[in-house]
């Protein structure tokens, strides 16, 4: 019997948010507006979406014993996240820098601190979380040895999601545990290298599913994303909103599709989902502030 939907392994930042009318090119200083702190970081963001949905979602991560880590513990908690895999200690926690233009879209630069102290040792000492959860999600601010140990302490039944963020060559061992596989296009040319010679995002998709992994998303923004398994690919359509901030949308996607595969969903069904969820986080500024609950989904 599982004990919750999903569990997230992976890291806890506080985000450092400043609104900008462009982004300084190198050399540049522009002026911004006031700057905002807010909880963040794609592990603990994953598992703050997918508890304002509804699962029951356990967060294994590291975050250091200061104000920003107290931060972080408070949002996972009021979102009903169960924070029993959340350590503390051994570093300060992590920081993003982030800026955000008049459209939407952000800059991200992250000091990793506390994260890339979470250890394979403290993923075997956890080993009970893997065993009661029907989904584990991963990301890669994280030592990628670390999720190599995720990869080996699944429970045989559960299913494995990675969003490869940000982006590194991954060992064999990772891919194939993969199902799905979460990309952008930025992740997808990274991780494809030299084989990337074409435009078209389903060629990446089939590239990227020959490599390895059990299925295959990409995430096209306004466009939808694309779905890859043995049965082809299938397109899945936007949701058109009028966006304010886009931090944190993608950890938004991951999060309600990882949910809704463990919920019995099929993959396509699962990403048609996470693009509404997507969609309505972009609506509002923030990250973890901006995710819906289900109510909020169905009315969007």
């Amino acid at each position: 019997m599982y004990g919750y939907d999903l569990l997230v392994v992976g890291s806890a930042n506080a985000d450092l948010v400043i609104d900008v009318e462009r982004r300084p090119a190198a050399g540049e200083t522009v002026l911004g507006g006031d700057l905002a702190v807010h909880p963040g970081g794609k592990g603990a963001n994953q598992a703050v979406a997918a508890a304002r949905l509804g699962a029951a979602t356990a967060l294994l991560a590291r975050v250091g014993d200061d104000g920003h880590g107290r931060l972080l513990l408070d949002s996972l908690r009021t979102a009903g996240v169960d924070t029993v895999g959340v350590l503390v200690g051994g570093a300060p926690t992590g920081v993003a820098l982030i800026t955000v233009d008049p459209e939407g879209d952000n800059s991200i630069v992250v000091s990793p601190g506390a994260n890339a102290r979470l250890a394979p040792a403290d993923v075997r000492a956890a080993v009970s979380l893997f065993l009661a959860s029907k989904v584990v999600s991963a990301q890669l601010e994280i030592p990628l040895e670390t999720v190599v140990e995720v990869v080996r302490h699944l429970s045989p039944d559960s299913r494995f999601v990675l969003n490869p963020s940000p982006p590194q060559p991954l060992p064999t061992e990772v891919l194939a545990a993969c199902d799905p596989l979460i990309v952008n296009e930025h992740e997808a040319r990274v991780i494809l290298g030299e084989s990337c010679v074409s435009e078209d995002p389903a060629h990446w998709a089939r590239l990227l599913l020959a490599k390895g992994p059990r299925s295959v998303v990409v995430t096209l923004g306004a466009q939808g994303a694309l779905v890859c398994d043995s049965s082809g690919v299938t397109r899945v359509a936007s949701v058109k909103v009028d966006a304010v901030d886009t931090t944190g949308a993608g950890d938004a996607f991951t999060a309600a599709l990882a949910w809704r595969l463990g919920a019995g969903a099929g993959l396509a069904e699962a990403a048609a989902h996470a693009a509404r969820v997507g969609a309505a986080a972009v609506t509002k500024r923030g990250a973890q502030e901006s995710y819906p609950t289900a109510r909020e989904v169905d009315l969007l």
